[in-house]
């Protein structure tokens, strides 16, 4: 694994932790930030060991967005910067066979809201909230936020976050389904290490393919649900986790799952 200037890579196990290191500037996203979180993602992704995957940041926020102090050239196109620097980033979230896991340490805003919902699961320090600031600045968010915020709350809802640019808190992020756990601010990493180790000890296909089934049927009726989800379980049944787990649960003991 090469070395980082803006982000800390950690592996523990089967888990890798991938954390924003700008605190300085509340992680904002400049250009060597955009790029190591796409050789980072995507490294985590294709290493076997993995199973799941933390992504964090260091100091008082999570991700603040775009670091609107970098210099750019006059001819700037923020479509390129997103569909370049961002885009990759957020569908190799999507797309890997692994959960990832975000962990909000204080807080969100603008881009980074993006790249903490494209996450499987999302923890919440107490003392976090999220922020589409875009409104006041005569901007819409992006990231795919506007595609989440739809998905996760519903037109009305959404439409309400993104214009009134106001600041949701962790409790209200939770009450609204944006996140699955609200913990105390000095706990936020020991929970999130924990939870990420309880779900790389479960099968990893079945995590890889629980997570590919909820992107494939969101957009099927009933009926090709279940089909698609039949096609599915008759891959895995032939799997050797899924013989082992039998096997495991006859024995009376813990599974020792191998992704295979």
């Amino acid at each position: 694994m090469s070395a980082y200037e803006t982000i800390q890579y950690e592996v523990r196990g089967a888990v890798a932790a991938i954390t924003l290191n700008r605190p300085e500037v509340l992680n904002a996203l400049n250009t060597v930030l955009r790029r190591e979180l796409i050789e980072a993602i995507e490294a985590a992704s294709a290493d076997e060991q993995i199973r799941v995957v933390i992504l964090s940041g260091n100091g008082r926020a999570f991700c603040t967005g775009a670091d609107l102090a970098e210099k750019r050239p006059a001819d700037f196109s923020p479509q390129i910067e997103l569909e370049d620097e961002i885009k990759p980033a957020l569908l190799a979230i999507a797309n890997a066979p692994k959960p990832f896991i975000a962990a909000v340490n204080g807080i969100v805003a603008g881009g980074g809201v993006g790249y903490a919902l494209a996450c499987d699961l999302v923890i919440m320090s107490e003392q976090a909230a999220m922020l589409q600031p875009f409104v006041s600045i005569g901007l819409i968010p992006d990231a795919g936020a506007t595609w989440h915020l739809l998905n996760q709350l519903g037109r009305k809802r959404a439409y309400e976050l993104m214009t009134s640019g106001e600041r949701v808190p962790a409790a209200r992020c939770l009450e609204l389904g944006l996140v699955n756990r609200v913990v105390p601010a000095a706990a936020l990493m020991e929970e999130a290490w924990a939870w990420a180790a309880a779900l790389a000890a479960k099968a990893p296909l079945s995590l890889r393919y629980s997570k590919q089934a909820l992107t494939a049927i969101e957009h099927m009726s009933l009926e090709q649900a279940i089909t698609y989800e039949s096609a599915l379980q008759n891959r895995l049944m032939r799997s050797q986790d899924a013989k082992e787990g039998v096997r495991a649960f006859l024995e009376k003991r813990p599974p020792a799952f191998k992704g295979h």
